[in-house]
């Protein structure tokens, strides 16, 4: 069974300060990129909140992890494959990636191997909504919507502009 964790209004409110803490620190000098599939769907929000709040629009992309990830061949089955579609040079450029949930370090790290394949960024910084700890690499987020404590086992979900999380075993 899985409990509400964050409202759509909630969430907004989450995305909106990110958009803040990005802009007073980058300005409007660089792109987003999400990781398929949550991150897209949060760097989407966020751009939509810079072009309401700040009258701009940045460059928006997606990065798909999957053939990066360091778990495929380690029992997953068939893993779904997603799209990267990145419509703009990154060489020379910063970008903010951005996730749903930072949990492990270990999403971030595929994100960070594919985007150093397919050019040399300026530099990079993250975004996340959620920050849940438990990182098994060390990696840290440089924009946190919200830090939440939650156990090895929980699994915390994003749909439709809510985040849910589902408790696990103990």
């Amino acid at each position: 069974m899985s409990e509400l964790l964050t409202t759509t209004e909630a969430c907004a409110d989450l995305v909106s300060r990110l958009a803040d803490e990005i802009f007073s620190d980058l300005g409007t000098d660089f792109a987003l990129v999400g990781i398929v599939t949550g991150g897209s769907q949060c760097a989407t929000l966020l751009r939509a909140q810079f072009l309401s709040k700040y009258h701009f629009s940045p460059d928006i992309g997606s990065i798909d992890i999957t053939l990066y990830r360091d778990d495929l061949y380690t029992g997953i089955e068939r893993p779904a494959m997603g799209v990267t579609h990145i419509p703009f040079a990154i060489d020379n450029r910063p970008l903010v990636l951005v996730d749903d949930v930072l949990f492990t370090g270990r999403t971030v790290r595929a994100a960070l191997q594919e985007i150093t394949d397919l050019g040399r960024p300026s530099l990079v910084r993250l975004a996340v909504v959620i920050d849940r700890g438990h990182r098994e690499l060390p990696i840290q987020a440089d924009y946190v919507g919200q830090t939440i404590s939650t156990s090895k086992t929980d699994r915390i979900s994003f749909t439709s502009g809510e985040f849910f999380l589902q408790r696990g075993e103990q």
